[in-house]
């Protein structure tokens, strides 16, 4: 009798699923009070003027668009990978590293913060950026540290010191 051995691969859920999957949640949350309230009701809630919403929201949301680009542009140029579970052969430090130790993850915060400004989305819109964060601290940056220091050694630790997680 021959028996086979099948090869697990197991599909690892990486940031910018969770990501999307928020940005959704978000803009659905924000989007869906226009059909439940008249917007003069939307406006007159709003702690901020709509055309501060627009203006803030628009400018976090292309800065954080344009940290993620720069932060993807750098990890091609250094060739290392951007992904999470696996191994990077080099470590970077410079660009938008100098300021946090995790550009991208701050980029797409920026732009679930961005979102619900320029959506004018209610107050629970907020809780999607929060919910980014908690997932990012708890699933992906205690791994990615973690594969640093095994790999970088004191160069990294030295790194963490200088350089806070987020800004």
């Amino acid at each position: 009798m021959e028996t086979r051995m099948k090869t697990e691969k197991k599909t690892k859920i990486l940031p910018p699923t969770i990501f999307w999957l928020l940005v959704l949640a978000s803009a659905g949350t924000s989007l869906s009070t226009r059909f439940i309230y008249p917007e003069e009701r939307i406006a007159a809630s709003l702690p901020y003027s709509e055309n501060f919403g627009i203006i803030a929201g628009g400018l976090l949301i292309a800065a954080g668009i344009a940290l993620n680009i720069w932060t993807d542009l750098i990890f091609k140029k250094e060739a290392t990978t951007v992904k999470p579970h696996e191994e990077p052969s080099k470590l970077i430090t410079a660009g938008p590293f100098r300021i946090s130790r995790h550009p991208m993850y701050l980029g797409m915060t920026m732009i679930l913060f961005g979102l619900p400004l320029i959506l004018s989305g209610p107050a629970t819109a907020f809780m999607f950026p929060i919910a980014f964060i908690m997932a990012m601290e708890m699933l992906f940056i205690p791994l990615e540290e973690t594969n640093c220091e095994k790999i970088f050694k004191d160069s990294y630790i030295g790194y963490k010191k200088g350089v806070r997680r987020w800004i």
